[in-house]
């Protein structure tokens, strides 16, 4: 079904003609993208006997605003379960579809974690990446998911369509703000 969505941005109003069906196949799409690129970086972390979070966060630029953070994360036990866990867990919730917006909401916020760790200076030099400014595939990461929680693409045959329909979930209707 062809649709337009016209909303007012900047002061104009801007319409935008597009089709349900390319709308869901491009929020799936993206969805199982994002679940592999989480999945595949846990589980090679998982495999490697030798990663540990410390070896990333050692070496980081002695420039960069959060050294200190750093620092102190790098010798803290939690930090690689964390991580690893962490990476699979999210990925497998943005695959499945379950707990999707907890799943991409934990993913981004790692993904700005990360993001902050890559910075080289501060805002004054222009908050330096290793292949420019501000911007890195981190905060590209980010973005989509959160842009994929907003959309509920948990939903797109995912587990949480059903959860949501689950007695726990009329009953705590919360609930909802992890589903999706």
């Amino acid at each position: 079904m062809r649709r337009e969505l016209v909303a007012r941005f900047l002061g104009k109003d801007i319409g935008i003609n597009y089709s349900d069906k390319s709308v869901v196949y491009s929020i799936l799409s993206l969805r199982i993208v994002m679940a592999w690129v989480f999945l595949q970086s846990g589980v090679q972390k998982l495999l490697d006997p030798t990663w540990t979070a410390g070896g990333f966060l050692g070496g980081i630029s002695e420039t960069n605003p959060f050294t200190g953070l750093w620092t102190l994360m790098a010798g803290a036990p939690a930090v690689d379960p964390l991580v690893v866990y962490g990476q699979i867990f999210i990925g497998l919730g943005l695959l499945f579809g379950a707990f999707f917006r907890f799943s991409a909401l934990m993913g981004g916020l790692q993904m700005l974690l990360f993001w902050m760790a890559s910075l080289e200076a501060g805002l004054l030099a222009g908050l330096p990446v290793a292949h420019g400014y501000v911007i890195s595939q981190h905060i590209v990461y980010a973005l989509i998911l959160f842009g994929l929680g907003a959309f509920n693409a948990g939903r797109i045959y995912g587990v949480d369509n059903y959860l949501e329909e689950t007695e726990l979930v009329r009953k705590v209707p919360q609930l909802r703000y992890l589903l999706g």
